[in-house]
């Protein structure tokens, strides 16, 4: 919010000083007991030497045809400019940049000093300028570039030799707010001079605009208002103004409308816009004889309704159902607080004016203005929360300041709908509670007395406080806001400093935390790099590898692109974007893992499950040489990403590991895929992205798997502890089996461990083999089994027998032939 102090003074008794530093001292105070300021200082900047001159001579130059020489008169001499200003003409009073002058290039943003030129071989000592090349965005000035430059109205009251940006209101002094979402009354001058008035002492004088000529005839005669259903607002308010002279506005009106960051139009509308900033009520201004039916209705959307454009554009669809509109019979002509037709705004031709102050819903207009990508000072106000006891009385100043400007006559009257259940905000508190909560001793007097410096109401019955709040503070509404008033006028920098009282703790990670944090680093130290994907995505992708089934995807009201639609279902998704986009980048060699959540929807009537998965992706090689003779290289396989994941979950403490061949996801190679159990939990599934998944988006083999990080964390309840290492030898059995060609490496596995002593640590195979000499349907496989004794020599007699017992086992439940 862009504050102008002189205007503020206006509100203010005796008033602000207004000199450069205690301009300074009072933003440092703002800052420091109510919001964050932005910017302080002037639209001028450091601009200088600008002058309003009075054009007495224009005639073409000699060379040029688009270039004029003048001569102009600043209220001392004749000065001779040349200048390309299409409009220049004789009589007019415009802004002359002086040579020496400082102006802001429009282009850089820099300083930049005015020099004597030659142009044409013509002398111009000087510039004349546009509001444009003196530092105002495009966004505010009334007139495009294009159209030349600047030019005083006769009722502007300038004369040669003014101060040109003094005149244009550049220097007088501004503050930029950078307010909370809260702090909606600082959006006005109103609001503003009550927080500034209780901060620096100052009384607080309500300003209103009256006088107008008011006409026999009443309001209501020409135009009624209804709200259509209940909730969309709780009051609505209609003036008429009728006999308008749409002009130009006064330039005391238009220079605190551009300060203000406001574009002017003409008398009517910026007397709408200036008492918006005023009041902090929005305020619109319709072509009263434009609309079909003077029966103006509040009411959502129907199907198919839109909203005009104007200027051969495509109308805005609204949303049925969702959408605040104001209707005149049929004819939708605002989307309320947002925007309007084009077709009713007032304009040159207008001679009766129908004005509207309402006050709609703020969650509607929130989603409204979020969904179609506008936002309107109007908006921006009503979200947040306006005053309700201010929009009669708001409409009144500004119904007077259209008639006064425009030469009018005001209907009699307002047109009023809703305005039925206002109430009072009353907040209950005691002075011993405010104390305990800031730590200090004050006393009821001045307790009261810094409620008292924000306009609120204070019935003190011995320290117990009954707090009547106005309507324009709206953030106030439980006993902790009262105590904040107090701590903030009292000053921060004036409570007392205590040290924390109580036992302290060491701080420490949680156990999920810490398996979490090791996964990332196993991974790590695996050759893995982490990647971050996003958690929205396509309904397609979200789905495409889940571990589990199916579940309804969760998808967002607001999405912030179409590819953003729902939340996440597994990770290998993103993984597979991030393998697209390396490789489009001809990057080959591809390891990346993700840790992160999942969100499943099962039950639309509840949040949904967060799950914390874990998951990679194996793409190229393992290992090549670019300078070692007949060195190959070693692509990834499944057994390479298989390995790996058997690392981290030995690594991160998860027994009994099984690996099952699935062939139950859908974009999974339905050989090359294995489903990951600890014991009898599922955790997650393994294996080759399906060739035909790659292939159409043009990748290579891609591995991947997937992890329930949650179950993992749980299955690895024992820490990773270190044991001596034995000092006693181990002894080795080669064993060489031939067995059914369907029976699988984890079932010989299984039976191994299952009828193995004590002694056996480790089992590692080492060969298939399939060709000459096996019969058909068999396979035969070669492990070696590691014994060892964690205390003593193992004698060759215990390892014999144990290894019986293996080979017994092996015949008897695999029908397997010992080779």
């Amino acid at each position: 919010m862009k504050t102008n102090l002189k205007w503020l003074n206006e509100y203010l008794t005796p008033g602000l000083d207004l000199s450069k530093q205690a301009v300074l001292d009072l933003a440092q105070q703002i800052e420091l007991t109510a919001v964050e300021i932005e910017e302080v200082g002037q639209v001028a900047a450091q601009q200088d030497g600008l002058v309003v001159v009075r054009v007495d001579e224009v005639k073409d130059h000699p060379d040029s045809d688009h270039l004029k020489i003048t001569q102009v008169f600043d209220g001392q001499e004749k000065i001779q400019v040349v200048t390309g200003a299409p409009n220049v003409s004789e009589g007019q009073l415009v802004i002359l940049a002086t040579v020496g002058a400082h102006i802001i290039d429009r282009e850089s943003g820099e300083l930049v000093k005015i020099k004597k030129a030659k142009l044409r071989g013509e002398v111009s000592y000087g510039m004349l300028a546009a509001l444009q090349e003196i530092g105002l965005p495009d966004a505010v000035c009334p007139e495009p570039i294009e159209n030349g430059i600047h030019v005083f109205a006769e009722q502007d009251g300038v004369n040669p030799g003014d101060d040109a940006l003094a005149v244009l209101g550049l220097k007088e002094p501004m503050i930029d707010t950078d307010l909370t979402p809260n702090r909606a009354d600082l959006l006005s001058m109103r609001g503003m001079a009550y927080e500034v008035a209780a901060m620096t002492g100052q009384k607080v004088a309500e300003v209103a605009d009256k006088g107008a000529k008011e006409a026999a005839f009443l309001a209501d005669d020409q135009a009624t208002v209804q709200i259509g259903e209940t909730g969309l607002a709780t009051g609505v308010a209609l003036s008429v103004v009728n006999g308008v002279s749409v002009d130009k506005s006064p330039l005391a009106i238009q220079s605190r409308l551009w300060t203000s960051g406001i574009k002017p139009e003409n008398n009517v509308v910026d007397a709408m816009h200036y008492w918006l900033l005023a009041t902090g009520q929005p305020l619109a201004a319709f072509d009263l004889d434009r609309l079909a039916d003077k029966v103006i209705t509040v009411r959502l959307a129907k199907e198919g309704e839109v909203l005009g454009q104007g200027d051969g554009e495509e109308a805005m669809a609204l949303r049925s159902g969702k959408d605040i509109v104001l209707v005149a019979g049929e004819q939708v002509i605002a989307l309320a607080g947002i925007a309007m037709d084009p077709m009713f705004k007032v304009s040159h031709s207008t001679k009766n004016v129908l004005l509207v102050a309402g006050q709609y819903n703020p969650s509607f207009i929130r989603q409204a203005a979020r969904r179609h990508g506008l936002r309107s000072e109007s908006s921006f106000r009503l979200e947040r929360g306006i005053d309700l006891t201010n929009t009669k009385s708001a409409l009144q100043s500004a119904a007077n300041a259209v008639a006064k400007a425009s030469d009018a006559t005001l209907a009699k009257g307002q047109v009023l709908a809703g305005f039925d259940n206002i109430e009072e905000t009353v907040i209950e508190t005691t002075v011993s509670r405010i104390n305990q909560v800031l730590g200090t001793t004050l006393s009821n007097e001045t307790v009261v007395g810094l409620l008292e410096k924000l306009n609120l109401t204070v019935a003190n019955n011995d320290g117990r406080l009954k707090v009547t709040v106005p309507g324009r503070r709206t953030d106030l509404t439980i006993p902790a806001d009262l105590v904040e008033e107090v701590g903030r006028l009292y000053g921060y920098d004036n409570l007392p400093t205590a040290l924390i009282d109580g036992q302290s703790t060491a701080g420490d990670l949680t156990r999920r935390q810490k398996k979490i944090r090791a996964s990332r680093r196993i991974f790590e130290s695996l050759g893995f790099d982490q990647a971050i994907s996003y958690a929205l995505m396509t309904p397609e992708k979200a789905t495409a590898f889940n571990m589990m089934g199916k579940h309804p995807v969760l998808a967002l009201d607001y999405p912030m692109s179409s590819d953003r639609t729902v939340a996440r279902q597994n990770l290998i998704s993103g993984l597979i974007d991030d393998v697209a986009y390396n490789v489009a980048r001809s990057v080959k060699n591809i390891a990346l893992y993700e840790q992160g959540r999942i969100f499943l929807n099962d039950n639309a009537a509840k949040q949904p499950v967060e799950e914390e998965h874990i998951a990679a992706v194996l793409v190229g090689s393992l290992a090549e040489s670019t300078w070692e003779t007949g060195e190959k290289e070693e692509e990834v396989d499944f057994y390479a990403l298989k390995g790996r994941v058997e690392t981290y979950l030995e690594n991160i403490g998860v027994d009994q590991v099984t690996f099952k061949q699935s062939k139950a996801h859908a974009n999974m190679h339905p050989g090359q895929t294995a489903d990951v159990y600890a014991g009898d939990i599922y955790i997650g599934y393994l294996g080759q992205v399906h060739p035909e998944f790659v292939a159409k988006q043009k990748l290579p083999v891609i591995f991947a798997f997937e992890l329930n990080l949650e179950e993992i964390i749980l299955l690895s309840k024992r820490e990773i502890t270190y044991q001596p290492i034995s000092r006693y030898p181990q002894i080795t059995r080669d064993l060489a089996i031939l067995l059914d060609d369907q029976i699988t490496n984890q079932e010989v596995l299984d039976v191994i461990w299952e009828s193995a002593g004590q002694y056996l640590k480790d089992v590692s195979f080492f060969d298939l083999y399939k060709g000459q000499g096996t019969p058909d349907g068999k396979k035969s496989l070669a492990y070696q089994l590691t014994y060892q004794d964690q205390h003593d020599t193992l004698v060759e007699e215990k390892v014999t027998m144990d290894f019986a017992k293996v080979t017994e086992a092996l015949a008897q439940q695999l029908g397997a032939e010992i080779r």
